[in-house]
């Protein structure tokens, strides 16, 4: 049972906070989960059909960046808690419109936090402002070493500029205002629902359409995967009992080069539709390298697991194999 009743969870009909969303929904019926979405293009309410019906939820369709919208639902709703979710998350669309990230994510993101200010005031014990962010604030890594929670901000891009700034407003607020903020820094994650813009499910689109599978550079830049349903199990566990003004970082520890998760989403997609063993390998094809790109993310989770017991559960062939298998019944 959750002490939290009245839980607002931005960008609830994206990727993550779907999974989340259906998390909260079933073990916390006591809870009321409203998923304020403005459904733009990574958001999708058929990811959350299976919900529609639930009694402690309910949607609405709005967008962070109209503060009157915030503070109408804070005052009828009486939220104790929010998680925020809700930003614009593509590198390559932050190259071609910072302006629109900035705004998002930024601006977005301060119209969340006086909104809880104005509204929670001096009564904000028991109460939570949860900020989702991401590994790439802390930059690029080298071959060696990986990002602690005290590791130093470098942006390299203007999504991870934006999601920079959001995190210091977050901070900040926490500092200036007492408010009781939570924060978390994750790797990259797939799994089921994810935009079809990202990595894994292009790739997975692609093979099963016999399509070029495009490669940036030489394929070698590394990143730490995290299966989405343990990065909610994840979320769950820091809202609940993470330390107020602290950050988290989550991770899936499963690093890989770019051109080896494409080789073995080859193999098991191959495997999985019973084509030829590799044979998709001649889809693959390599394209310019993206502006700025990143060479290695990695993160270091002894934090959460040591203060919060949390592990990943999922191991990244597992996980793998149920994407594909849930992209081949979509695509197919």
């Amino acid at each position: 049972m959750s002490l939290l009743k009245s839980i607002l969870v931005t960008g609830g009909s994206g990727f993550i906070g779907s999974h989340l969303i259906r998390r909260l929904i079933k073990q916390y019926p006591n809870s009321k989960i409203l998923n304020l979405d403005a459904l733009t293009y990574a958001g999708n309410s058929d990811n959350l059909k299976d919900c529609e019906n639930a009694p402690n939820y309910e949607f609405v369709r709005g967008d962070i960046n109209n503060f009157d919208v915030l503070q109408d639902l804070f005052i009828s709703h009486k939220f104790d808690s929010v998680i925020h979710l809700a930003a614009e998350s593509h590198v390559d669309n932050s190259i071609k419109d910072p302006f629109g990230f900035a705004k998002t994510n930024i601006q977005g993101t301060l119209n969340l936090l006086e909104s809880a200010i104005k509204n929670w005031g001096n009564n904000a014990d028991n109460k939570r402002f949860y900020h989702i962010s991401t590994d790439e604030v802390y930059g690029s890594l080298g071959n060696n070493g990986k990002f602690t929670e005290n590791t130093s901000y470098d942006p390299r891009s203007p999504y991870s500029a934006s999601k920079a700034s959001s995190d210091h407003f977050v901070r900040a607020y926490h500092h200036t205002y007492g408010l009781p903020v939570l924060i978390s820094n994750c790797s990259n994650n797939y799994g089921p629902s994810q935009h079809e813009e990202k990595l894994i499910p292009l790739t997975i689109k692609n093979i099963i359409n016999n399509k070029p599978l495009p490669i940036y550079g030489k394929g070698e830049n590394i990143r730490d995967w995290l299966f989405v349903e343990d990065h909610v199990e994840a979320i769950d566990l820091i809202l609940h009992k993470g330390e107020i003004g602290s950050t988290y970082n989550i991770g899936g520890n499963n690093e890989s080069k770019n051109i080896d998760i494409v080789y073995k989403l080859i193999e098991f997609t191959d495997r999985i539709l019973g084509r030829p063993q590799r044979i998709s390998e001649r889809l693959v094809s390599f394209v310019s390298d993206r502006l700025g790109h990143d060479f290695r993310y990695a993160i270091d989770t002894s934090k959460i697991k040591n203060e919060l017991g949390w592990t990943p559960k999922t191991s990244f062939n597992e996980g793998l194999k149920k994407t594909i298998e849930y992209y081949i019944k979509k695509f197919s």
